[in-house]
């Protein structure tokens, strides 16, 4: 039996999106998908998502171990300053 896999749609925003040179990509997850396993998957820093930054799950605050399905946005979003 194969693993299952989710396609979800990831977005970085600010610092994030500079560092990484992206914006937006879709991304194929295999197993139990969350937010954890994806940024782990996308190399965007160190094995756990630092605490300053937000998880966001269809446009929703949500936790790094929730899970993902099919077709959600997810978004990562760092600290941002301005006024």
């Amino acid at each position: 039996m194969q693993p299952s896999t989710t396609t979800i749609d990831v977005l970085l925003f600010a610092a994030l999106r500079e560092q990484a040179g992206w914006a937006r990509r879709t991304v194929l997850l295999t197993g139990s998908a969350t937010p954890l396993q994806c940024w782990k998957q996308l190399q965007l820093g160190s094995e756990q998502i630092p605490t300053s930054i937000r998880v966001a799950i269809n446009q929703r605050f949500a936790a790094a171990d929730s899970s993902l399905q099919a077709g959600d946005e997810l978004a990562f979003l760092p600290p941002i300053s301005g006024g």
